[in-house]
């Protein structure tokens, strides 16, 4: 019986890398989502501290310097928060777009391997066949040698 070998193994090969490295960027991209995502609640989050705080000072009573420090510091909390904004935005679109890079590395990668699979089935086909014709070959012969004697 002959040995199987696939005509596209080398390029299924290339793709299979390229899903790989196409999987290492996409989780590359989530990792950055998420520490962006991240460092942007933290600074809502404190941006929430401090109204509430200032809201409690204000109750108690405070000075104008302290006021106008607080307002101060929420403008470029606010500021800082709009500038992570539009880095999440980014980092999500970036993301979206190596998952969508990775699907249809996925899909490359399966139509291959379905083609290889019916390749293989063809291949067993015809050996199935050939070993028929042979067998049906060596009935024959030994049948021709029984009548021959």
């Amino acid at each position: 019986m002959t040995q199987y070998t696939y005509r596209f193994e080398k390029i299924l090969t290339v793709r299979e890398q390229e899903k790989s490295e196409s999987e290492i960027a996409y989780k590359e991209s989530v990792r950055a989502f998420e520490e962006i995502a991240t460092k942007l609640y933290e600074l809502l989050k404190k941006k929430e501290e401090i109204i509430e705080f200032q809201q409690e000072r204000l109750k108690v009573g405070s000075s104008i310097d302290e006021i106008s420090h607080y307002a101060s510091f929420i403008d470029s909390m606010e500021k800082t928060i709009a500038d992570v904004q539009n880095k999440v935005v980014q980092a999500r679109s970036k993301m979206n777009w190596h998952e969508q890079k990775l699907l249809e590395k996925n899909l490359e990668v399966r139509k291959f391997e379905k083609m290889r699979e019916k390749d293989f089935d063809m291949f067993k086909n015809e050996q199935n066949r050939i070993e028929a014709i042979r067998l049906d070959e060596l009935s024959t012969i030994a049948y021709n040698k029984r009548e021959i004697r």
